[in-house]
């Protein structure tokens, strides 16, 4: 072919049309062209804008896929306004305001063309097109893959976007095209989006992944329908519902998402069928909002790569779960806010590693015939306002079955709890509760456990084989308060124990009882194994205790602050016995900085100093850490922080490296727990225990930042510096001292230059090293002087610098 010419050959319907034409460009030819010829163009590049106008066949020979190339250097390359076949052609695109391949008009056919632009969109279809568009490729990194547009539609088979800069596949403005075995990827947008009042989209078969926003956006009562699709591999939520917008999912799988698998919020509508949702980092569904809906049917949500609820409903939200099943997630179902309600029927929830349904904030949950299995939590109902119904569902496996407290007042009915390791049902912190035909078997703690004088309802339940009873509501309400306890019965053989208070509970034999008629109170019956209390030490003196503290090496700015604060107290009991008003002196600290500076030691003579002064009852020092106030599970948490602060009733609570209660990525952690549950017992009882937080300067200042309820509490920080080189040596002086050691000559100079030259990092350990130093030399020692026949008194306590263990 000559530079600058084009063949084409027209091949008409009628035997007397039958022609063969060159032309010196591809316009001329279209523009000599009649309906229904066949124009077969000669591999090249051609430079030409296009336009399709007549219902013909424009195709690239047989057999040379990509030969012909439409690559003008601005414009639409090509443009289609008739019923025609485009084929085999290889289009390319530059004009960042301008589709590479628009339908104006027609039902044409595009068959087998690639794409390849950077283009306002690679195919663009608008007005009253209709295009069947097959195996088609796009390859757009400035803009849109496919864009169907006010009122376009289509259908779309086999085609593949292989990269768009914004959407992969764009509906807007009432179009409404049909996706057939396509697949979208790396999309620097949404994968498909559909947006705007009377826009839909409908796709069948079709693959969405690595895209950088979410694999499928619907806005803006825009509508979608999704079957047997695959969505995963995105980087913002798997599949999001805004303002009014409606989606089906029927037979999909959604799943490797980072963030939510499905996020719906502004009344949207969400409808999922036969559907699993797995490995996602956030919610697998997150239902916001007043008006929003979710309904899922015998779908599936597991294997959550995140710390979040697998399904979240809140602020007015609504969830309805039918045959279902959630596995393998951090917790299973949380709903929140007044207004919001979940629903879930005959549906299993399993392998939760906290909690399985959670009620909060007024929220409300109606579960029937579902079954709860390994989780620590089966339900837990938190708060005034949340309540709904349990009924007929089984909970097994777990650490307790159902949690309530904070005045919730949940119906939970004929349900059974079995083998939960620490209670069947456990009210609390004024919860209320109705519970009717339910039975706890197999216990390892108690079957019904509720404390604090809380008002539950027990009608018509059952205990067997309950490790430490059947039933426990222990005392702490006020007269009047306590459980209502009906027809009840447990196979102990103590029965069932009402709290010594209680005058309203009416206890018979159930029906059928292994009891015959349940024992009545033995709250006043004496226990032959009460503990005698333990003797208080006799507490020292406020001037030994000080000069002890003065004793110690350096801390010459801790001394002062701890003086000042015991000077403040002193006057103020004086400023009392005189009749005069006394300074509040807040007396919770905060100590920070490295490890090994005294802060321990600080801390126990801080509690005596208190109790010299009749501060404190006792001032003893009880030291704990994060392990020790964190549970495994939801509810053990207050429990152990509860039992932490009763030890150090009368002194101290000493909290070493408190910021682990509040990590930076937190998320959900249960130490927020524990921060709460103190604070509440601070205030609670702020003369029986002083608390102390103590951990690295730094970290400390984050977790007093972030947890103002905590900050709030303390009166003052005190900084614990680190120890000089001189202070060291001092230290090691004393333990030498105390152990009947001395150091040689030259021994002190090594020392000096030991400590300056040993290195400052986190493992250094400050008056620890010190005292490991003097060990480490006192071992060595033993080495050098185990071999000498008869050694001396020197031999035997004089320490040298060739004692020195050697810096690492």
């Amino acid at each position: 072919m000559a530079q600058g010419t084009v063949q084409v050959t027209h091949t008409g319907t009628s035997r007397w049309r039958r022609r063969t034409g060159e032309y010196v460009s591809l316009a001329a030819a279209l523009e000599a062209a009649a309906d229904g010829d066949v124009l077969t163009v000669a591999p090249g590049t051609y430079r030409e804008n296009l336009v399709v106008q007549r219902a013909v066949t424009l195709r690239g020979p047989e057999g040379s896929p990509g030969s012909v190339r439409i690559a003008p250097v601005d414009g639409v390359p090509l443009t289609v306004r008739a019923s025609a076949v485009v084929q085999d052609l290889h289009v390319e695109g530059q004009d960042s305001a301008a589709p590479a391949l628009l339908v104006e008009e027609g039902t044409p056919e595009l068959l087998d063309v690639r794409i390849v632009t950077r283009s306002a969109a690679g195919i663009e279809v608008r007005g009253g097109a209709r295009p069947t568009v097959r195996r088609c490729t796009v390859d757009n990194p400035a803009g849109v893959g496919i864009a169907v547009l006010d009122g376009g539609g289509g259908v779309f088979e086999e085609c593949e976007i292989v990269a768009a800069g914004q959407s992969g596949i764009l509906v807007r403005g009432g179009g409404h095209p049909r996706l057939e075995r396509c697949r979208v990827h790396h999309a620097s947008g949404a994968g498909l989006s559909a947006t705007g009042e009377n826009s839909s989209l409908e796709a069948v078969g079709c693959e969405v992944y690595e895209v950088k926003g979410s694999g499928v956006q619907v806005t803006a009562r825009a509508t979608a329908h999704l079957t047997d699709c695959d969505v995963h591999r995105t980087t913002a939520d798997g599949v999001t519902l805004d303002t009014d917008a409606v989606l089906t999912l029927a037979d999909c799988r959604i799943h490797d998402i980072p963030e939510n698998a499905v996020d719906l919020r502004s009344r949207s509508v969400l409808t999922l069928t036969r559907t699993t949702v797995r490995q996602f980092g956030r919610n697998g569904l997150s239902v916001w909002d007043p008006g929003t809906r979710v309904d899922a049917n015998q779908c599936e949500i597991f294997d959550s790569t995140g710390d979040y609820p697998a399904v979240w409903v809140s602020d007015g939200a609504t969830a309805v779960l039918d045959s279902c099943r959630v596995h393998d997630v951090p917790d299973a179902l949380f709903v929140l806010d007044r207004g919001s309600r979940a629903d879930v029927v005959d549906s299993d929830i399993s392998q939760v590693r906290n909690t399985a349904v959670s009620v909060s904030d007024g929220a409300t949950a109606q579960l029937d015939d579902c079954r709860i299995r390994d989780a620590a939590t089966g339900a837990w109902f938190r708060d005034h306002g949340s309540g709904g119904t349990l009924s007929g569902c089984t909970v097994d496996g777990t650490q307790t079955g159902v949690i309530v407290t904070k005045g919730a007042d949940p119906t939970i009915e004929r349900c059974t709890v079995t083998s939960p390791a620490e209670a069947g049902f456990y009210v609390s912190a004024d919860g209320r509760g109705s519970f009717l035909n339910c039975r706890v078997a197999d216990s390892g703690g108690y079957g019904f456990h509720v404390i604090d004088g809380c008002r539950a309802t027990l009608r018509k339940c059952r205990t067997e084989r309950c490790a430490r009873g059947g039933y426990e509501f222990a005392d702490g309400g006020a007269p009047g308060g306590g459980p209502v306890v009906e027809d009840c019965a447990s196979d102990e053989s103590t029965g069932l124990r009402t709290p010594a208070h209680e005058t309203a509970v009416e206890t018979s034999s159930a029906p059928g009882s292994l009891l015959g008629v349940i024992p009545g109170q033995r709250g006043t019956e004496r226990d032959p194994l009460v503990a005698e209390p333990e003797p208080v030490p006799e507490a020292r003196a406020s001037k030994a205790v000080l000069g002890e503290l003065d004793a110690l090496v350096g801390l010459e700015n801790v001394k002062r602050e701890v003086r000042a604060l015991t000077d403040m107290i002193e006057v103020g009991r004086r400023r009392q016995q005189a009749g005069l008003k006394a300074a509040s002196a807040r007396r919770h600290l905060v100590f920070t900085g490295s490890p090994g500076t005294g802060k321990t030691t600080v801390a126990r003579l801080y509690g005596e100093i208190l109790a010299s002064l009749g501060v404190l009852e006792k001032g003893h020092l009880v030291e704990v850490s994060r392990v020790d106030l964190v549970g495994e599970h939801i509810g053990s948490t207050a429990i152990r922080t509860q039992e932490a602060f009763d030890r150090a009733r009368g002194g101290v609570l000493f909290i070493d490296e408190a910021y682990a209660l509040s990590p930076e990525d937190s998320g959900r952690d249960f130490g927020r727990e524990a921060i709460d549950t103190l604070v509440k017992l601070m205030e609670d009882h702020r003369e029986a225990v002083v608390v102390i937080v103590a951990g690295y300067t730094a970290e400390m200042e984050r977790f007093l930042s972030v947890n103002p309820g905590v900050a709030s509490r303390f009166s003052r920080t005190i900084t614990f510096n680190d120890y000089l080189p001189d202070e060291l040596l001092r230290i090691v002086e004393q333990q030498a001292e105390e152990h009947e050691y001395r150091l040689g000559p030259g021994a002190a100079e090594a020392l000096l230059k030991y400590f300056t030259a040993i290195p400052k990092g986190a493992a250094f350990g400050n008056g620890r090293t010190a005292r490991q130093t003097f060990e480490a030399m006192v071992e060595r020692h033993a080495g050098r002087v185990a071999q000498l026949d008869e050694p001396s008194t020197d031999d035997l306590t004089l320490l040298y610098s060739e004692d020195l263990p050697e810096l690492s």
